[in-house]
């Protein structure tokens, strides 16, 4: 499992980076300031998650709890979705229904950090 979540950490990194530069070159001149602001926003925490990943990968290689970075990664994976991709989704489109989704990637990606938290430090659940 540890490798199948450092090769996805790996693609996410790859395509944060990809979007990143699309989002400078191609789409700033065409959607505007405030836009891009928000776009970038959704790069920034795309690309702090899939470090996220790559790390609770390397972390299980340590002895981390397993089963707890697993459900981090699902997490932040589910965060990057929810979070960056309904970032990416209104600054291109400008579709301001998917607001109420980004709270849910946010959400996503504190339990994330939790459940990273727990593996790493062996605390048990109470």
């Amino acid at each position: 499992m540890q490798r199948k979540f450092a090769g996805i950490g790996a693609v996410l990194m790859l395509l944060a980076v990809a979007l990143g530069a699309f989002g400078a070159h191609v789409l700033e001149p065409h959607i505007g300031e405030k836009a891009i602001g928000t776009y970038e926003t959704g790069v920034h925490y795309h690309m702090i998650h899939g470090l996220g990943i790559l790390l609770a990968s390397v972390a299980a290689g340590f002895g981390g709890e397993a089963r707890r970075l697993v459900w981090a990664n699902r997490l932040f994976l589910t965060g990057i979705v929810l979070f960056s991709g309904s970032l990416y989704l209104m600054a291109v489109t400008g579709w301001r229904w998917l607001g109420p989704i980004t709270p849910l990637g946010g959400v996503s990606f504190i339990a994330g950090w939790l459940m990273f938290a727990l593996a790493v430090t062996g605390r048990s659940r109470s």
